[in-house]
């Protein structure tokens, strides 16, 4: 249960930052977004940090691990907000929603063992995730090809992140497996924004941006909580933020999704019902 839990508080938290995302890209640009969500997560979580000190298991592989789960995530980001940038949240969202499938898909290949009726109902909850993101029209499906492309190729990367950031999570403080992409992102990304003075910001974004910030740290935080329990489990309903972020726009932004967009929403809801259920 505490993995589905994890996978919700995820699946909330990730809804927000696509929102964020998708209003805050088309201000500022999808690098200086991710730089300001970036430094604000580090700003949260460096302290705690720092107040605990180096952990005694931080050598070895789970140095590799804090690097792949720190660049994968700063990879993914910048790679979705480029495609927020140019498409719509309903389709964008859904898409790099499948991030947990492709976690879960690696954690299974790693030697983590599902019940059977564990993995039908993940496989259902996957489906769901696909239907939701399909676009609404032939006309929307041909301008939204470069945002398609854009978030798959930020749903490999967060795949990846959200299984090296478990595999951190098994072996060292939560705050640690939340750090490494927010330490990456200011040194990587923030700062030479910096020097070359295009790490602009603004006052109507500001306040998307503090929001992005703290809901990325609370996602993660949530999720590496949850993958402890089990990976598939929690990166499969973490996943399901992209129809989460897809009502939201439909609610918010006026992005009337497509009835089989509506239908995916609704597999996903019973799907994730019905594995609480099953793991209560």
């Amino acid at each position: 249960m505490i993995a589905v839990l994890g996978g919700l508080g995820a699946a909330l938290a990730f809804s927000i930052t696509t929102l964020v995302y998708a209003r805050a890209s088309r201000l500022l640009g999808p690098a200086v977004v991710t730089a300001w969500v970036l430094l604000v997560g580090l700003v949260v979580v460096l302290p705690f940090a720092l107040a605990g000190g180096l952990p005694d298991r931080l050598h070895g592989a789970a140095i590799a691990w804090l690097a792949l789960s720190g660049c994968g995530n700063v990879a993914g980001l910048v790679l979705t907000n480029a495609a927020l940038r140019r498409g719509q949240v309903s389709v964008v969202g859904p898409i790099v929603s499948t991030e947990g499938a492709i976690a879960a898909v690696i954690a299974v290949l790693a030697g983590e063992k599902l019940a059977p009726s564990s993995g039908a109902v993940l496989a259902l909850i996957a489906v769901g995730i696909v239907a939701a993101g399909i676009t609404r029209s032939e006309t929307a499906a041909a301008t939204s090809a470069k945002p398609a492309v854009l978030a798959i190729l930020a749903a490999s990367c967060f795949g990846a992140s959200l299984y090296a950031t478990a595999r951190v999570g098994h072996v060292l403080p939560v705050v640690w497996a939340v750090l490494p992409a927010r330490l990456i992102g200011a040194v990587a990304l923030a700062a030479p924004l910096a020097v070359s003075a295009r790490l602009r910001l603004t006052r109507a974004a500001a306040p998307l941006l503090v929001a992005g910030g703290l809901a990325e740290v609370a996602g993660f935080a949530s999720y590496t909580l949850g993958s402890r329990h089990s990976v598939a489990v929690a990166a499969v309903i973490a996943s399901q933020f992209g129809g989460i972020s897809a009502v939201f726009a439909f609610l918010l932004f006026g992005e009337r999704p497509r009835r089989v967009q509506v239908g995916g929403i609704v597999l996903i809801v019973i799907g994730v019902a019905v594995l609480s259920a099953m793991q209560s």
